[in-house]
Formats: structure tokens, C-alpha cells, sequence
């Protein structure tokens, strides 16, 4: 890779010519990568689907962003943790998180997803730009003292670094050794504000000011984004030192379902960037070299509809979630005035209930 130029493992046009030995992965694990981008793609896509039916409040597509997200959360070992912002369904899918539990937050019924984050080592939902940068580090550095030996994980996109709370989280973790990875997702526009009017320097040459390795990768590249994440996370659980990683992709959708991103973004920019779709990238790739076959990508075809559909149904069959648990997790006591508010809270709902209004929860 020359200065300046992404790594890249695949070639542009999707012909043979890699040698996936040199990664390490099995050829069924070469499936397995196009098959989780394809189910989160579908999931992705009934999602943006929900939402526009009324039955999510918001949902920020992901589409464009699949290698990105599924080959960095493939390349963690089981006991790594990860830290996500508000668009990382795919790292969630890696990771075996309910997507319904997951949806409960762009459902409005709960703060963060309801899935438990320490079985899955994948902390809760996190929208203020940049915060789960600072979670991210601090989990790290505490998981050293404890000597637990293992790497932490953060996502976040190209506008979250112009926050503050990224080059702290960077210091921190470079002063302290802490063993963590920021990932990037460059997908070019913080809203409608292109990655040009945010930064003057390349994010991945902003390590070079905290004394760690800033890679820059093809996020449209699994493989690529396999690999360095991968060859990073080693690196901080072996020797203690972060890695910035900057995956350059897009997000081909809006930056949200509230969002008209056709207001900002020229049509043949868009146009430029779907023609490096990447799972059409590796799907040919696959094709090209043997690994799989016509019966196996309609095998995964039917595999990511259905997972969709079981998605779909949790999430309309889901009901409100309990009342009370707007009080719990807040106070070890729950002071006196919020105790009162409570049982009000409580006995009008069971009121609601008996009068037809509701089950209360």
C-alpha cells in the first residue's frame, strides 16, 4: 500500500486475483462474511421499511456501509468488546443481537435497545455524536487494570471527529495505553456536511498526533477491513496500543428517515458509489474464485427474507414495555417524591388497563 492509498484486499472490478491465505480465513468463513453483509443489508432495508409504516419513530439506513461494519466486528475475538453510535445494525448482526431488542430504541420504548449488552459484548445504542468514544476508552483501560486481555472496539463516523470527545479519547488512550480501536466510518457526510468542510487533514493521519498507528482502509473491502481490524485489535491486546482506523465508504442512503439527503448530494455522486456496491464487489469476487456458487447465494437470498420477515413480525408484535421500568436503574433508593410518582404512575395504568385503555404495560 503506498502513502495515501487505502488497503485494499479485493480488486475493484471483483476479478480473482487475492489470496485469501494470507488472512487467515477458512473458505467457509469467506461465506460467512457475504452472508452476514446480506442479511444485514435485508434487515437494513425492513427497517427504513418499518419506519416509513409508522412502526419505528426514526431508523439511519446503513446501506453502502455493510464490509465496513461486518468485516471489523468479524475480525474481534468473541471476548472483545464493541462500542457502537446509532447506525451499526450490521456489527449488531455479527454479534447475535436480537435486531427486534435492538429496534426497541428507533421504536421509542427503550432507551438504548433492550438486549443485554454484557452477553453480547456490544454496549447500548449511543446518538450524542462522540460520546461512546469516551465509554469506549474508559471500558478499555478498566479491562487492563483487570487484567482481562482483551481489545475494545468504537464506531463512529467522520463528523464525530470534529468533536471533542475524539481527540480526548484519543490522548487518553494513547498516554495510558489503553487497548482500544477507533474505527472510522468515513461514509462522506456528517449530515448534509461533506467530509471536505469537516477536516483539512485525512482522519487516519490524526494519529501521527498521538503517537499510534492510523490506518486507511477501503471500507467497501470485507477483506480489507477483515484485515486491519484484525492486525489492530492484536496490537492492542498484545502491546497496549490504540489504532485509528479511517474506512472510507459511503452511506448511500440518508443520514436518517427524517432526512432529504437528495437536497445535498448530487445524483452522480451517489451513482459513482453505488457501482462499488460491496456485497455485489464480493459476491463476484467469491464467484471469481471458487468459493461459492449460484446455489449458495439463493440459499442465503431466501436465509436473509426470512430473517427479515421474523424481524418485521417481532417488531409490530411488540408491545409497550412496562411502566415501571421508567424507575428502575436511575437510584439504588428511589427517593421519596419519584417513589410517589411511581405508584401513581402504576395505578393509573392498571386503571387504563381495567377500563380498556391498555394493559398497562
Amino acid at each position: 500500500m503506498t502513502e495515501g492509498e487505502p488497503l485494499r484486499v479485493l480488486p475493484l472490478q471483483g476479478e480473482a486475483g487475492a489470496d485469501p491465505s494470507t488472512l487467515g480465513l477458512k473458505e467457509e468463513e469467506l461465506r460467512e462474511l457475504y452472508r452476514l453483509m446480506a442479511l444485514t443489508r435485508k434487515a437494513d432495508l425492513e427497517a427504513t421499511a418499518l419506519q416509513r409504516q409508522g412502526e419505528l419513530a426514526v431508523y439511519p439506513p446503513l446501506i453502502g456501509q455493510e464490509a465496513a461494519q461486518v468485516g471489523s466486528a468479524f475480525a474481534l475475538e468473541e471476548s472483545d468488546w464493541m462500542f457502537p453510535s446509532y447506525r451499526e445494525l450490521g456489527a449488531a448482526v455479527v454479534r447475535g443481537v436480537d435486531l427486534v431488542e435492538y429496534l426497541h430504541f428507533y421504536r421509542a420504548t427503550w432507551h438504548g435497545g433492550t438486549y443485554d449488552a454484557n452477553a453480547h459484548r456490544f454496549g447500548h445504542v449511543t446518538v450524542p455524536v462522540g460520546s461512546q468514544i469516551l465509554h469506549a476508552v474508559g471500558y478499555a483501560m478498566g479491562s487492563k487494570m483487570d487484567g482481562k486481555g482483551i481489545a475494545t472496539l468504537v464506531y463512529f463516523g467522520d463528523g464525530a471527529t470534529s468533536e471533542g470527545d475524539f481527540h480526548e479519547g484519543c490522548n487518553f488512550a494513547a498516554v495510558f495505553q489503553s487497548p482500544v480501536v477507533f474505527f472510522c466510518q468515513n461514509n462522506q457526510w456528517a449530515i448534509s456536511v461533506p467530509v471536505s468542510s469537516q477536516t483539512v487533514a485525512p482522519i487516519w493521519r490524526k494519529a501521527e498526533a498521538y503517537g499510534f498507528p492510523g490506518v486507511l482502509v477501503d471500507g467497501n473491502d470485507v477483506l480489507a477491513v477483515y484485515q486491519a481490524t484484525k492486525e489492530a485489535a492484536a496490537r492492542a491486546r498484545d502491546e497496549g496500543v490504540p489504532t485509528l482506523i479511517e474506512a472510507v465508504t459511503y452511506r448511500i442512503g440518508p443520514h436518517s428517515t427524517a432526512d432529504d439527503a437528495s437536497r445535498y448530494r448530487a445524483d452522480d455522486e451517489v451513482g459513482r458509489w453505488k457501482a462499488l456496491d460491496p456485497l455485489e464487489r464480493y459476491r463476484g469476487w467469491l464467484e471469481a474464485s471458487g468459493a461459492a456458487d449460484a446455489w449458495y447465494f439463493e440459499q442465503v437470498d431466501q436465509e436473509s427474507k426470512e430473517f427479515a420477515h421474523r424481524m418485521r413480525t417481532g417488531v409490530i408484535d411488540s408491545g409497550p414495555r412496562p411502566v415501571a421500568e421508567m424507575f428502575e436503574w436511575v437510584f439504588a433508593d428511589l427517593p421519596p417524591h419519584l417513589a410517589r410518582q411511581r405508584e401513581e404512575a402504576l395505578r393509573f395504568a392498571a386503571e387504563s388497563a381495567e377500563g380498556g385503555g391498555g394493559d398497562g404495560g
